[in-house]
């Protein structure tokens, strides 16, 4: 199950059917950020598409009667107007229209009514409806899925058709399991669910049955039963990155970086693309140094001996090997930067001690000694204001039952050096938006044996790294599931008549309503490598690092009235 193949697929398949000759490609918005996920502009170019546009830009390109239009859009109501204008009044020879999800029947009478000058030579519906972040990740770009409890009638559209794409790209008919506490899980495994009937022929043509295998699962969870792992500091290179300088569909902007190379101001970090990175994303910030002087000293053997151009050889040789030695320069540039710029942060917010007391809020339960730490963190002027309130948000949530608890008081320390009124905000909107009221699942281990005895051989057995003691909810939650032991009334299932979905899965489809994060799809690498046999692909509205997880908590607590944190005041 790789999400990224799958939508690679599609995008050859658009490109190659269209035949040779010159092609444009005409997209939305959307669709750009999918296709630009999985392929580089210069690999499309390979592919004959010499023009990239988007379906709502009113061009100045007059007549390109010369050139394929290859059409790759979602099917929504304001594209399909936007390309009924197109066809009407068409710029190019001909057409190749692919939509990225089930098309109606009206619709397509609509375009074939539209198409008087006959230039349509293609229609089909493709798959590829999601963002492949990594083999094994997806996402849909959502901040703030929810309003409230509920969710954005939108959003939830667009993540039912979505997973209903995803399910049909990696070939796999799967049973919808989801979180019982949840309503929004409810919601979206219901229309998941309705649409998964409603395209019965469809998944009956395009999936073969298979009653041998247990039946894949796609299981439903929210981010509000782990509120924690999204506030932790990071220290894996890919989401060290994200939560240090923000991914942004594999782009990282490094303009604020002092005297950075013009070239270097946006640069692109994808597994596809960038062999290093795919080797290292998962490596920790030690690792990374090691690794890159390796990259240095491999890159500096080799510019030396491109000095010696001596003979007609030695040109011939250099002419031959120039493209890869500019590549490998590139990404030694690149990832030197990027490394040099997370390395200052580190230094600069005194992040080891900021990261190594949100571990042990996270994993250990010892009020008065952190509230001391978090006390003298709250002090030191050198602790960014973000960072502080994160500190102060994952307190709340560890001691919020504690007779001790002294949040009012650490709100005012925050007040006091001068953190701005979204992060006060932050804090309390997050207690009101995770807290034990709103959360399913014993997060900090706090009532379930077995959970408090792992907690202690943990203790006893010490961890390898103080700075990364901490493992996600989902852990957990899919070790059960590979196991059979998920329990029925906590996560029951819907379409269950699909087949044995009683046995243990092998294919898994884990989508977090309120997003996903790098550390969570670290996890689920270390399960598919653990567990021979067994895949599992993780997908989010979004993929987190803090700052958007506020944002989603804000959008979240919008309008809503606090119960649950009345008694602190003034914020």
């Amino acid at each position: 199950m790789n999400v990224v193949q799958a939508v690679k697929l599609y995008i050859t398949k658009m490109t190659e059917e269209s035949g040779p000759g010159m092609k444009v490609i005409l997209m939305d918005k959307e669709t750009t950020s999918i296709v630009s996920m999985v392929f580089s502009q210069s690999e499309i170019l390979q592919k004959e598409v010499y023009l990239f546009e988007r379906i709502d830009s009113h061009s100045k390109w007059d007549n390109m009667k010369h050139m394929k239009c290859i059409v790759f859009i979602r099917p929504t109501p304001e594209n399909i107007s936007l390309l009924l204008r197109e066809l009407r009044y068409p710029k190019y020879g001909v057409y190749f229209i692919y939509f990225s999800n089930v098309i109606s029947k009206a619709d397509i009478k609509t375009l074939a009514e539209c198409d008087e000058q006959e230039t349509v030579r293609e229609v089909q519906e493709v798959f590829a409806d999601y963002l492949a972040v990594d083999r094994h990740l997806f996402s849909f770009n959502i901040v703030g899925c929810l309003q409230g409890r509920s969710w954005n009638a939108q959003h939830l559209q667009r993540c039912a058709q979505g997973l209903l794409a995803l399910l049909l790209s990696v070939k796999r008919r799967a049973v919808v399991r989801y979180e019982a506490a949840s309503e929004p899980c409810a919601r979206l495994a219901e229309r998941v669910r309705d649409l998964l009937r409603r395209e019965a022929v469809l998944i009956d043509n395009n999936i073969p049955f298979n009653g041998e295998i247990p039946t894949p699962q796609l299981l439903i969870v929210d981010r509000r039963d782990d509120p924690v792992t999204p506030l932790l500091s990071q220290w894996t290179y890919q989401a060290m990155v994200h939560e240090l300088l923000t991914i942004n569909n594999n782009r990282v902007s490094l303009a604020h970086v002092p005297e950075v190379p013009k070239d270097m101001k946006e640069v692109v970090l994808s597994s596809e693309q960038d062999e290093f990175y795919a080797k290292n994303l998962y490596s920790n910030f030690g690792e990374i140094g090691q690794t890159m002087k390796s990259l240095m000293d491999e890159f500096q053997k080799k510019a030396k001996s491109q000095q010696k151009v001596e003979s007609i050889a030695d040109m011939k040789n250099f002419v031959e090997t120039y493209p890869l030695f500019k590549k490998m320069s590139g990404t030694v540039t690149k990832h030197v930067t990027v490394v040099g710029e997370l390395s200052a942060c580190v230094s600069r917010h005194n992040l080891l001690e900021v990261s190594e007391l949100e571990q042990e809020i996270s994993c250990q339960s010892d009020h008065s000694k952190h509230l001391q730490r978090l006390k003298n963190l709250l002090a030191n002027e050198a602790v960014r204001q973000h960072d502080a309130a994160k500190l102060v948000a994952l307190y709340a949530l560890r001691y919020e039952k504690h007779a001790s608890n002294a949040l009012p008081s650490l709100i005012e320390a925050l007040k006091t050096r001068g953190a701005p009124e979204h992060l006060l905000k932050s804090v309390v909107n997050l207690l009101e938006y995770g807290g034990a009221h709103a959360r399913q699942s014993d997060l900090f281990g706090l009532q379930d044996a077995v959970k408090i005895t792992k907690r202690l051989f943990k203790g006893l057995n010490g961890v390898e790294n103080i700075y990364t003691q901490h493992t996600p909810l989902l852990k957990d939650t899919l070790e059960d599931l590979i196991k059979g032991k998920l329990r029925e009334n906590l996560y029951p299932t819907l379409g269950g008549e699909d087949g044995p979905y009683g046995r243990r899965p092998q294919d898994i489809i884990v989508f977090i309503v309120g997003g996903a994060t790098y550390e969570e799809a670290l996890c689920v690498h270390q399960i598919n490598q653990a567990y021979p046999g067994v895949r599992v692909v993780l997908g989010g509205t979004a993929i987190h690092n803090s700052t958007s997880f506020f944002e989603e908590v804000k959008s979240a607590m919008q309008g809503v009235h606090r119960t649950h944190t009345r008694h602190i005041r003034n914020v």
